[in-house]
């Protein structure tokens, strides 16, 4: 079975502004570097560039709304893929959903090549529906920062932590520890991060 490039260039982009990156690298074929010229004009990413590394080549995307912002923000652009090659979905121009209203945009596979649900409005012609791309608001996200003893290690990277309060929660790995694979023992004091979302 081949590869499916649509949901991969997502995965990229959504890990890369998950990790509060602001710059990801994806192969460059001809679906992706229209998807990427799409995503350009309508303002979702800062800026692309073609670079080549041993005969191969990537293009490296700019995160727009990763810049010049202090703090810890939750993640605001999102990427559906919704057809796929097990399900293809396609649909007339009158049926293409709107994405929050508009401010979304679908991006279709048509007859005239990849454009927007707007684009595929204006032209009357339907097609296969790629990806919802949507952006939310910026929110700070107020975090609090707990100390306490790990009482006992779980599967999966968790643990059950007693808080100095006497409080029990349940924790987990993240992040550099996780990726480290720091192991957490039962007798250890942590840090737990809570984001109150």
């Amino acid at each position: 079975m081949g590869r499916d490039t649509i949901a991969d260039i997502i995965t990229s982009i959504r890990n890369a502004d998950m990790d509060r990156k602001v710059t990801v690298r994806i192969a460059s074929t001809n679906i992706t570097e229209n998807i990427v010229k799409i995503l350009l004009r309508e303002g979702f990413i800062e800026n692309v560039r073609k670079h080549q590394e041993s005969n191969k080549y990537f293009l490296v995307l700019t995160l727009r709304h990763r810049r010049n912002r202090k703090g810890a923000y939750r993640t605001i652009l999102n990427l559906k893929r919704i057809s796929r090659p097990g399900l293809r979905i396609y649909s007339n121009y009158q049926r293409i959903p709107r994405i929050l209203g508009g401010m979304g945009i679908v991006i279709l596979s048509t007859s005239r090549g990849i454009m927007t649900d707007r684009e595929a409005r204006l032209e009357r012609i339907g097609g296969e529906i790629l990806c919802y791309i949507w952006v939310l608001p910026g929110m700070k996200e107020q975090k609090w920062i707990h100390e306490g003893l790990i009482t006992e290690s779980l599967p999966n990277g968790m643990f059950r932590v007693r808080l100095d309060n006497e409080n029990m929660i349940l924790g987990y790995v993240s992040g550099k520890i996780r990726r480290s694979f720091i192991r957490i023992l039962p007798g250890d004091r942590v840090k737990i991060e809570d984001s109150n979302n």
